[in-house]
């Protein structure tokens, strides 16, 4: 039996473009009828991802770059400085040839100058332990051809946090993919909502000392402002087996947590300085399987005259986890809750109110125990 991690969070932004789509506009969505404001899945994991970068030790983490023969060039330079950087690419480059991983040498001109590198024709996300270990490895066969099973070996164990979280594909290596620990949702508006128009205007210094009038420059920015619903879940035991180890398991899962609380996509902070926190964060371990409470929301939520809309929006997603629970016999394992001011009040009987730390603390000890057994 697997034990799932339900993250449910409402987070409200004030006019801001967070995420926009190729026109610049904010990114959106219809649902229920409606248009809402949409924050893709990959925003919000991008943004997850270089929150780690803080928490966790390099080694848990991933790169994702094409130029995968190049950073273990210079690893092997930083293990070895006497090692021939020509001959360590062409050793790096043969080795992910060799499992399947396409790479092509390619020549680049800086200042007159002419230097190779090796770049896969995609993105590709090894760990730094892979790498390092890869290194240390061709290092050690010193211009000795390696085994394909000990590349293969090397690439696909050691898995970093991210790798482990949010999977691997390689289309002309399948050997190598990872299927994804977790899942993240688009974030959607709980509301009707569509995009404003922000118009400016720079004024020249210069222009102005000498008492003249008009702009240096006009311009429009698009942008939104939505009370969002966010999801994510959790596979424990599948991301313990991607990882590994049980305690890493734990580890990357509270970060995690924590992460999807705090970090928020970067588009367009500096214009518009949207640095919110949810107002509500419902975390839940169940046995049975992954629950999404987005459908509290295909009616768009109105403000009443007692209650503002982060209220209304509460008690929607309450009255959903509790209709989904009455109607399918399924409810959580336990829940906890963090919310703010008077929405308390609205997730009464829901889980076991809580803060921030004390969560992280509690749900360590849960899910140590959950893989323990």
């Amino acid at each position: 039996m697997s034990t799932f991690i339900d993250i449910h969070a409402l987070q409200t932004l004030p006019p801001s473009n967070i995420n926009r789509d190729d026109t610049g506009a904010p990114k959106s969505a219809t649902f229920g009828g409606v248009p809402r404001q949409r924050v893709s899945s990959q925003a919000w994991k991008s943004a997850i991802r270089q929150d780690f970068v803080s928490y966790l030790d390099s080694s848990q983490l991933g790169l994702r770059t094409k130029r995968v023969a190049e950073k273990v060039v210079r690893k092997m330079l930083e293990l070895s400085e006497d090692y021939d950087a020509a001959k360590a690419l062409a050793e790096a480059t043969a080795a992910f040839k060799a499992v399947g991983i396409k790479v092509e040498e390619k020549t680049k001109k800086k200042d007159d100058e002419e230097t190779k590198t090796s770049e896969s024709n995609y993105l590709l996300l090894l760990s730094n332990q892979q790498i390092t270990r890869l290194a240390h490895a061709l290092i050690e066969a010193n211009g000795e051809k390696l085994k394909k099973g000990d590349i293969a070996n090397i690439l696909d164990t050691q898995h970093s946090a991210d790798i482990a979280l949010f999977g691997r594909m390689l289309a002309d290596a399948p050997d190598f993919n990872v299927d994804a620990a977790c899942q993240v949702a688009h974030a959607i508006g709980v509301h009707e909502s569509e995009p404003e128009f922000d118009y400016y205007t720079a004024v020249d210094d210069v222009v102005r000392e000498a008492d003249e009038s008009g702009a240096g420059m006009i311009g429009t920015i698009e942008m939104m402002s939505s009370t969002l619903y966010r999801y994510a879940n959790i596979n424990l035991d599948a991301l313990a087996k991607n990882l590994g180890d049980n305690e890493a398991a734990v580890t990357t899962s509270v970060q995690f947590v924590k992460s999807f609380i705090t970090a928020m996509p970067t588009g367009k902070q500096n214009s518009f300085a949207n640095r919110t926190l949810p107002e509500v964060v419902v975390v839940s371990l169940r046995d049975d399987r992954p629950v999404s409470y987005v459908n509290a929301f295909e009616a768009p939520v109105k403000e009443s005259a007692e209650h503002g809309r982060r209220f209304a929006a509460t008690k929607a997603l309450a009255d959903e986890a509790q209709a989904l629970s009455d109607t399918y016999g399924i409810a959580p394992i336990k829940s906890y809750v963090l919310a703010v001011g008077d929405l308390k009040k609205a997730l009464e009987g829901m889980g076991e109110e809580t803060n921030l730390v004390s969560l992280l603390e509690s749900l360590s000890a849960d899910l140590s125990e959950a893989l323990a057994n």
